[in-house]
């Protein structure tokens, strides 16, 4: 079984933990339906519609 040599210096550890820093939040669009924010090309969690059309049934908690 493969098993490393020496041990992964610090620069390399930081390095590859950086890439989290980087990341940015997910862009939000408004639906045309209900006016929620929600990601972009995916159906809205709160109406459950996709380019007009009902595509999730969504239950009303009221």
């Amino acid at each position: 079984m493969g098993v490393p040599k020496r041990r992964q210096g610090n620069s390399r550890t930081n390095m590859r933990r950086s890439a989290w820093m980087k990341m940015e939040a997910p862009t939000l669009t408004e639906c045309p339906q209900c006016h929620e924010l929600k990601q972009p090309h995916r159906a809205c969690p709160t109406c459950g519609y996709y380019k007009g059309k009902a595509v999730i049934a969504i239950k009303e908690n009221k």
